[in-house]
C-alpha cells in the first residue's frame, strides 16, 4: 500500500475536517477546509483510498505544502 498526502495550498487554519480515520475517499474528494485571509480553501484527495492519518487536527495552523491528512491506497 503506497501512501499519499493530502496538502494544504495555502498557509491557514484548518477550520473543518470532512474525513476521519478509516473512511475511504475518492480521488478529488475534498477532505478538509482551510480558513485563510477570511477565505474557505478545500484540500482534495490526491487519490482514491483510506484515510490512515489526521495530521492537523481542527483549528490547527498549517503552512503551504504541509501534510494535512494521509491516504493509504493500493500500489
Amino acid at each position: 500500500m503506497a501512501r499519499h498526502d493530502a496538502i494544504a495550498e495555502v498557509t491557514g487554519l484548518v477550520w473543518k475536517l470532512l474525513v476521519a480515520i478509516g473512511d475511504e475517499v475518492a480521488e478529488g474528494a475534498e477532505v478538509a477546509i482551510l480558513e485563510s485571509m477570511k477565505m474557505e480553501v478545500p484540500v482534495y484527495a490526491p487519490v482514491a483510498g483510506r484515510v490512515v492519518e489526521i495530521v492537523a487536527p481542527e483549528s490547527a495552523p498549517v503552512e503551504e505544502g504541509a501534510t494535512v491528512v494521509v491516504i493509504e491506497a493500493p500500489s
